[in-house]
């Protein structure tokens, strides 16, 4: 690998793409490269997130639902008398463990209910999570892939991986500044200077690096662009980009 070379391998490396021989080299590098050990840090900790499935928390409303099934549950008072009070107490108990359970049964039941499709809704989330590593390791891992890296605007940078086999592109960006909520970041396919929505990408921005597969295919697109767009992207630019990244041949 050249010097310019070890400087964009940051991705690969992560997802172990490299070749053993070159992975030597690289790590030789990133033990003298702090901008390259900071890369590695921030992609490595993307590519955890992107297989972790989401913990859920209990909805505000079932401390709520408890109370108030609780209180509907009506204790009768103990019976006690000179004959039969035995009988009577032990059957105000059944009366009463039986209102309770029932109560129990309607609370926990809509628990069971609710904690089904939390957990339906964390497997789904879990996978696509795995579906969108999966296909953005394709990307990296291809042998054609091709790799440029360039800046964006406040200091933030930008990795564009490319395989035109496979006909699809993997973006990964460094330090973009945080936007409001009703912005967002949108990736753009520059085709011969007509640009082409990629999809969006959240604006939480920070030193944490971002990652994202870029919708749609490839194509004769030489480059892509990424701007600043309203929530939910926009059908073309709005705005100047913050960053342009030719595609490497």
């Amino acid at each position: 690998m050249t010097s310019a070379d070890l400087h964009t391998a940051t991705g690969a490396y992560v997802l172990h793409a490299l070749p053993q021989t070159e992975r030597a080299g690289f790590e030789r590098h990133l033990a003298a490269c702090e901008a390259c050990a900071q890369e590695v840090r921030e992609f490595s900790a993307t590519a955890e997130r992107l297989g972790l499935a989401v913990a859920e928390s209990p909805p505000p409303e079932m401390k709520d639902r408890v109370l108030h099934l609780i209180d509907s549950v009506r204790q009768e008072p103990p019976q006690v008398a000179a004959r039969g009070g035995t009988r009577r107490w032990n059957r105000s108990l059944r009366h009463f463990a039986l209102a309770a359970c029932v109560a129990a049964a309607a609370v926990f039941g809509g628990v069971a209910v609710w904690q089904h499709q939390a957990a339906e809704d964390a497997r789904s989330r879990a996978r696509q999570a795995e579906a969108q590593a999966a296909e953005l390791n394709a990307v990296f891992t291809a042998p054609d892939a091709k790799v440029t890296k360039g800046s964006l605007q406040d200091g933030a940078t930008g990795t564009v991986v490319v395989s035109r086999d496979r006909d699809r592109a993997a973006f990964l960006a460094s330090g973009l500044p945080g936007l409001p909520e009703d912005k967002v970041y949108q990736l753009w396919f520059d085709d011969g200077g007509t640009m082409r929505s990629a999809g969006v990408m959240g604006g939480a921005g920070g030193t944490g690096a971002q990652s994202a597969l870029l919708e749609g295919r490839v194509g004769k697109a030489s480059g892509m662009g990424i701007t600043v767009e309203p929530a939910g992207g926009s059908e073309q630019p709005t705005s100047a980009p913050i960053g342009l990244l030719k595609f490497s041949v």
